[in-house]
């Protein structure tokens, strides 16, 4: 995890934006997709959770929802 925040501030600056993210509570969304969902669907995920914050959506509440539907997943 070394060199994490570096990277999110480096990343924001190249976009030009003011991320505010909370690394850990996306960390852990991404974990809990990972194992309770799939692997491949976490970069997934993290996008999907990103366009809904770009449209409006506060992160926290989106990180929430997410976290809740990933530990209560169950593939048909």
């Amino acid at each position: 995890m070394e060199g994490l925040d570096q990277w999110v501030a480096a990343v924001s600056e190249r976009l030009g934006i003011d991320s505010g993210v909370d690394v850990d509570a996306l960390l852990e969304v991404a974990r809990d997709v990972a194992h309770g969902v799939s692997r491949p669907a976490t970069p997934l995920t993290a996008y999907l959770m990103g366009v809904a914050v770009g449209a409006g959506a506060d992160p926290a509440v989106v990180t929430a929802a997410v976290k809740d539907l990933a530990t209560g997943w169950t593939a048909e």
